[in-house]
């Protein structure tokens, strides 16, 4: 089968494509694909493989696409019930930077309370250099040891940031889906996780349910102690709210890796915000080279799969 790989710019440099060349006949790729030509460059392909380029009903109708390859665990920009009803097959990757991003959780959540950013900015300033004392006490320092964290989706990611907290001595708390009105045994109520974490970590898809999740009434309940880390998705949190809630100190700190749109070329209350309890990355806390290179074995064994007939990680 042919194929054509719409968008690998969007995994970074310094990756092999050799898993991928092995198992399809001819590759095209394209370091990003404008989306008045995405048609052109799916015409007459079997396979697609692609990150964030949209594949509507109105682009698949009449092409010959069998197999769509995504690069990444989320599916919203593929028609899945036109691809469903058109046997177009859909495998996403999953698993693939489990370490990558759980490592990110814990280095922001050790920057902010540890305040290595502070003490560097005090070094820097030359306060230890004038200070009394060998050793500068200027920001407080909190052991996750003694702390509890609060999880928020309990898939791979998830399971393998409670791992890792359990690993630091720390006490986790599992929530239960928020508005399910349920809370299954070995977890915990949204709300009650709000009110005990000292720090909550947000693994959960979004979708109806789960859209600006932690807003104005979800920081207000939360220890004026505690910190948010978000790595999912950046509707998750309402961005205005969290900003307040860190100017006013409702929480002591927060480290977002994702938000709303991105690029943010709208701009950001967080982006606007210039208080030092904010960390902001873009969207990077998955892109370690091990991962990246992950993702792309991870593409290769699907399409692979796919044409022995098997349902590797099929979401179609």
């Amino acid at each position: 089968m042919n194929a054509v790989f719409l968008d690998f710019a969007t995994m970074g440099e310094g990756l092999d494509l050799a898993p991928l060349e092995a198992v399809v006949s001819e590759l095209d790729v394209h370091d990003a694909t404008p989306d008045d030509r995405v048609a052109e460059r799916i015409a007459g392909k079997d396979i697609v493989f692609c990150n964030k380029n949209v594949l509507d009903a109105e682009l698949l109708r009449g092409s010959k696409v069998r197999f769509i390859g995504l690069t990444a665990t989320g599916t919203d920009n593929v028609d899945l019930e036109f691809a469903k009803a058109n046997g177009i097959a859909v495998a996403n990757i999953r698993a693939y930077c489990t370490a990558s991003l759980v490592e990110h959780v814990f280095g922001v959540l050790l920057m902010l309370t540890h305040s290595l950013g502070d003490y560097d900015a005090s070094v820097r300033r030359g306060e230890w250099q004038t200070a009394s004392d060998p050793f500068l006490l200027a920001h407080p320092v909190r052991e996750l040891a003694a702390m509890t964290l609060g999880i928020v989706g309990y898939g791979e990611l998830g399971r393998g940031t409670a791992r890792i907290a359990r690993a630091f001595g720390m006490e986790v708390l599992v929530a239960a889906r928020p508005g399910s009105g349920s809370v299954p045994a070995g977890r915990t109520a949204f709300e009650e996780v709000l009110d005990r974490a000292d720090a909550i970590s947000l693994h959960c898809p979004l979708n109806d349910a789960t859209r600006q999740l932690m807003g104005t009434a979800e920081f207000r309940r939360m220890k004026p102690t505690a910190y948010l880390i978000n790595t999912a998705r950046g509707g998750l949190v309402d961005s205005a709210a969290l900003a307040n809630a860190l100017s006013k100190g409702s929480i002591a700190g927060a480290a977002v890796d994702v938000l709303p749109e991105e690029p943010p070329v709208a701009g950001d209350p967080l982006l606007d915000y210039t208080g030092t309890n904010l960390i902001v990355t873009p969207h990077i806390a998955w892109a370690s080279g091990e991962a990246r290179q992950n993702a792309i074995n991870e593409l290769a064994a699907n399409a692979a799969a796919f044409q022995r007939g098997d349902q590797r990680n099929r979401v179609v």
